[in-house]
């Protein structure tokens, strides 16, 4: 037990380093080729960062560990809003100016009635997880259409200052394959560390990954908004977390589910995707920009309240999963 605390100690440390490098080596080399800041931040910032989440949640389930794969895709949304946006905003109201973000919204939202959709039998097949990856490409090719159209967006305007002096080109390269390489074997770790840990305290690894992975996978989306923040870059934090959800939700459990049919227990629908649904749902009331002004706001009271309807939602999990321990020992 010891050894599986020191794996995902260690794992989640390499997780956070190398899905860090990752990132800045891509979007260097993307700077390097050109592409428009805007671009760089929804495709490869935005989904960069949920590489923690793919890969672990691919490696999950092809051991066939699904409550891994979907707890991790799953929990990281809900810390995503929760936690993330919710402790940013408590430090220092975000104002969401982007319209581009703004349009996201609305497609988040839709995001999750799909989720509840697929989920609604308690499984995902792979016809599902087509399905899932299909419209991901599409989202896709529509953000890029926004990243190329769309040079004037706030969003766009604060990445372009983060991105005046990219790393040499070569350095980038050796940058992007070390953190990739670093990023698969740190998440082999961690899920053997995480598995060993429910198996010892008789918990689902469901709840190990609703848990402890999916908040070591969302520390790349923590440490770059808190980073965005302090040089008040309030779009970046909000584009992170909305690319990385779109992300999670689709492309995550797809791949996953395509690799591995998917079967998880019936709770996951009622209180994992609603729990995910009625947070996107409250981002998107607070953040669309339906108080005038055609700018979306996150101030202290609602940074607040998204944070402490993660903490409710934790301890709730927390709390059912200890009453249930004595019953399966």
């Amino acid at each position: 037990m010891l050894l599986a605390f020191i794996a995902v100690i260690i794992g989640l440390g390499l997780l956070v380093w190398s899905a860090d490098a990752f990132v800045d080596g891509a979007s260097a080399i993307a700077t390097h080729l050109g592409m428009p800041p805007l671009l760089i931040g929804m495709v490869i910032v935005g989904f960069g960062t949920s590489a923690p989440e793919l890969v672990v949640s691919v490696l999950a389930a092809s051991q066939q560990n699904s409550g891994i794969a979907i707890g991790n895709a799953f929990g990281s949304n809900i810390a995503n809003i929760g936690l993330i946006l919710g402790l940013t905003a408590l430090i220092t109201p975000i104002a969401v100016k982007s319209s581009v973000l703004r349009k996201e919204l609305p497609l988040l939202l839709f995001t999750c009635a799909l989720a509840g959709w697929v989920f609604w039998n308690g499984d995902v097949t792979r016809w599902q997880s087509v399905i899932l990856l299909t419209i991901f490409a599409v989202i896709m090719g529509w953000s890029i259409w926004q990243g190329i159209h769309s040079a004037d967006d706030t969003f766009g305007e604060e990445l372009d200052k983060e991105m005046q002096d990219p790393m040499p080109l070569t350095l980038a390269i050796v940058w992007l394959v070390v953190g990739l390489a670093v990023l698969v074997a740190s998440s082999r770790i961690m899920v053997w560390g995480a598995v060993e840990i429910a198996k010892g305290f008789g918990v689902s690894d469901l709840v190990i990954g609703l848990t402890i992975v999916a908040v070591g996978t969302s520390l790349p989306e923590l440490a770059s908004s808190l980073a965005a923040i302090r040089k008040q870059a309030h779009d970046i934090v909000v584009g992170n977390v909305l690319g990385s959800n779109l992300f999670n939700t689709l492309a995550v459990v797809g791949l996953a589910g395509s690799i591995s049919p998917l079967q998880v227990s019936p709770e996951v629908l009622v209180r994992d995707i609603g729990a995910m649904t009625v947070l996107t749902l409250t981002l998107f009331i607070f953040g669309y920009g339906f108080r005038g002004a055609g700018t979306g706001r996150i101030n202290r009271i609602e940074g607040a309240i998204l944070l402490c309807a993660y903490v409710a939602y934790t301890s709730y999990l927390i709390m059912t999963t200890l009453a249930l321990v004595p019953m399966t020992q």
